[in-house]
């Protein structure tokens, strides 16, 4: 099974708001997730407009789950595909 790490969408019109999820590649956008690890708000003006537990993203890479373009944005904006990097290479 291809597991992915990537953004559903939520909110009301012109007002999206977005969890992040572990989901299955091929189920659909907004359909069955395997787990939320996270939030992100772009309409936010503040700087905490992501809300992410980095333990349980961190795991899910390691286990094999790819992000997305623009969850991968996040993860390095936020430091983990750093971790990441470190953990898989042992620096």
């Amino acid at each position: 099974m291809a597991v992915k790490i990537r953004l559903t969408r939520m909110g009301s019109k012109r007002n999206p708001f977005y969890r992040i999820v572990v989901a299955d590649a091929r189920s659909p956008r907004d359909g069955r997730i395997i787990e939320q690890i996270g939030s992100y708000n772009p309409v936010s003006k503040s700087e905490d407009n992501v809300v992410l537990d980095n333990e349980k993203a961190l795991e899910w890479l390691q286990n094999g789950a790819k992000p997305s373009d623009t969850v991968r944005n996040i993860f390095s904006d936020k430091g983990i595909m750093e971790q990441f990097h470190n953990a898989k290479f042992g620096k």
